[in-house]
C-alpha cells in the first residue's frame, strides 16, 4: 500500500510553488525572497511545497550560530502540504530535503524556522523532524492591520527598502521614512496577535551545533510557557503526556497549513 516511504521531493518552478502555497497556506502569502522551492509528489502530483531563502533580518539571525559565513544558513519560510498525503508525510518530506542540501549545497550549515503560535502551530512537524527548539517569545512580529490583513512587523523596517510595488507593504499602507516598524503600526491602529512565536534550528552540519549562541530548549518549555497550540487551536492544559499529544509530536497527525 503505498505511503509516505513513497513520496518524491524534487525542484520545482517558483510560479508553481507560489500558486501552490498561496491556495493552501493559512496565510496566502509567500515570501518574496524565498529561493529554493521543492515539490513533494505524491502519486505523481504535486501535493505539498516547501520554500526556502534567506531570513529578512539576515544580519540578527546570523548571530544564532557563532562563526556562520554569510552565505551559511537559510530559513525555511513556508511549507504547505495537501491532506492527501498519507500521514508521517511532512517529515518525510523534511527530511529529505535536508538530505538534499546536504549533497548539493554543503555550505548551508544549519536551516532556522519560525512556527507561528498565533494563529496556526507550535511546531508539532518541526520536532517530529530533528530540529531543535530555541526560542519561545510572546508574539510581537504578527499584527492585524485595521483592514484585516495580518502582517509581520519586519516588512515595515527600515532596513527592508523600497515603497513601490504591487506587493509591497510599505507602498500599500504608507509607511515612509527610518521610523520604527512598531511605531509605525501602532500609528496607523494595528493590532498586535495575542500568541507565541517558536524558533527552530536544524543543524545540516553537526559541528555548527557546537557553535550555537543560544540554549537548546526541552519540548516541555512550549506547555510550561503556555504556548501550546494545533491547527490555530491553543492547547494550554492539554497533558504532553496523553496519547493524543504524543501522536501529534511523532508527526502521526499530518496538519496541512503551516508557517515557520
Amino acid at each position: 500500500m503505498p505511503g509516505a516511504k513513497d513520496l518524491v521531493v524534487a525542484k520545482l518552478d517558483a510560479t508553481v510553488a507560489n500558486n501552490f502555497v498561496k491556495r493552501l497556506h493559512y496565510s496566502g502569502k509567500v515570501v518574496s525572497n524565498s529561493q529554493v522551492h521543492l515539490g513533494v509528489f505524491y502519486n505523481e502530483r504535486l501535493e505539498g511545497v516547501m520554500q526556502f531563502g534567506p531570513s529578512i533580518d539576515k544580519a540578527k539571525s546570523i548571530g544564532t550560530v557563532k562563526d556562520t559565513p554569510w552565505h551559511g544558513f537559510l530559513e525555511l519560510n513556508r511549507m504547505a502540504f495537501s491532506e492527501k498525503l498519507p500521514k508521517n508525510s511532512e517529515s518525510r518530506a523534511i527530511g529529505i530535503a535536508m538530505r538534499l542540501f546536504k549533497k548539493n549545497a554543503p555550505h548551508i550549515k544549519w536551516i532556522i524556522s519560525y512556527a507561528d503560535g498565533t494563529q496556526c502551530g507550535d511546531g508539532t512537524i518541526y520536532r517530529a523532524s530533528g530540529f531543535k527548539l530555541i526560542g519561545i517569545k510572546k508574539n510581537n512580529s504578527m499584527w492585524r492591520m485595521p483592514d484585516g490583513e495580518v502582517v509581520c512587523n519586519l516588512i515595515f523596517s527600515p532596513s527592508v527598502s523600497g515603497t513601490a510595488g504591487p506587493n509591497n507593504k510599505k507602498g500599500q499602507y504608507g509607511k515612509t521614512g527610518t521610523g520604527s516598524s512598531i511605531a509605525f503600526l501602532k500609528s496607523v491602529g494595528a493590532e498586535c496577535l495575542p500568541g507565541f512565536q517558536l524558533k527552530y534550528i536544524y543543524f545540516l552540519d553537526k559541528e555548527y551545533e557546537k557553535k550555537l549562541a543560544v540554549p537548546i530548549l526541552p519540548f516541555s518549555e512550549i506547555q510550561k510557557k503556555n504556548a501550546s497550540m494545533y491547527r490555530g487551536t491553543s492547547r494550554v492544559g492539554v497533558n504532553e503526556n496523553s496519547s493524543a499529544f504524543l501522536a501529534e509530536v511523532d508527526g502521526s497527525s499530518p496538519i496541512t497549513r503551516l508557517q515557520n
